[in-house]
């Protein structure tokens, strides 16, 4: 049963997000709280790795809902997004009917039995309300999107054999983008709009006290302060906030207490993936960042 409480003001909301490790700030919060009164989808942009899709997962969980997940790659289809019919089952079926009447067999084999059902039309049948995540939509083709805004707009889904299902329970919706493409405008229409970017030191300090157990506050804060710093520079893949988190783990597992020049030349392949960055970050990190 969900935790209503947890959605009854912004404030009780962001509270709730952070008893479960997700730090929100206020706009965070505002605009998770009113996709909820309005029954709008969250669309949240910004750089990978800053928590778009962990504000999916803290949402499920403070309301005590089922995630349904829908991982948007290139080449997605109605069949990986909808639903698509047991072809094996159906044939092993007709097999063993042999003989009947094609109109009867017909009728049985595009029963709901036989139909595979995939994210969107898992999350609109759902009986419980659930959050329904589509992440990395700005990875779909158009005529993908095409589709996510039908679904989207009524909640229902039509299948030719059966009729149209629609949602009993209106799904909490999580859109995610990377921002590799613009998004349409219809698409953007459909939800609340929330750019969430890479933390302030402050904020990712707070972040690391909470995710890192046995960080002291002063390397958290000098972590913070290092990671905003290497985030100036033109890098091919900027370090995401679970990456800063991954790199403070290191760090306490190493029982490293300060952030030197010998502790980024250690370490800083666990802050950044690719050599190039490491040797830029190393060359353009000023004394104020090695001391």
């Amino acid at each position: 049963m969900s935790n209503t409480n947890a959605l009854s003001s912004p404030k009780e909301l962001r509270d709730a997000l952070e008893e479960v490790g997700y730090l929100a700030d206020d706009h965070i919060a505002q605009v998770a709280y009113l996709a909820n009164e309005l029954e709008k989808p969250i669309l949240a942009e910004g750089p990978a790795g800053v928590g778009k899709t962990e504000l999916a997962k803290a949402l499920a969980s403070i309301t005590d809902r089922r995630l349904i997940r829908l991982q948007c790659y290139e080449g997605l289809d109605e069949s990986k997004a909808l639903y698509e019919w047991n072809y094996k089952k159906q044939l092993l079926f007709i097999q063993a009917d042999e003989g009947s009447d094609w109109n009867e067999i017909e009728s049985d084999i595009f029963a709901r039995d036989f139909l595979l059902t995939r994210p969107l039309l898992e999350a609109i049948a759902s009986d419980e309300p659930v959050v329904l995540l589509i992440d990395e939509v700005d990875r779909v083709e158009l005529e993908t999107e095409a589709l996510l805004l039908e679904v989207l707009s009524d909640f229902q889904v039509t299948i030719p054999e059966l009729g149209t299902v629609s949602a009993t329970t209106t799904p909490l919706v999580v859109l995610t983008s990377n921002n590799t493409r613009e998004l349409s405008e219809a698409l953007k229409r459909r939800g609340l709009f929330l750019h969430i970017d890479y933390p302030t030191p402050e904020r990712e300090r707070d972040i690391l006290r909470s995710r890192v157990p046995g960080v002291e506050e002063t390397l958290a804060s000098r972590i913070a302060e290092v990671v905003a710093s290497i985030r100036k520079i033109d890098l091919r893949k900027p370090p995401s906030v679970s990456e800063t988190i991954d790199w403070a783990r290191t760090l306490v597992a190493l029982s490293i207490d300060s952030v030197d020049s010998e502790t980024l030349d250690e370490t800083l392949h666990v802050l950044l993936k690719y050599q190039s960055d490491i040797e830029k970050a190393r060359g353009s990190l000023d004394s104020t960042v090695t001391r």
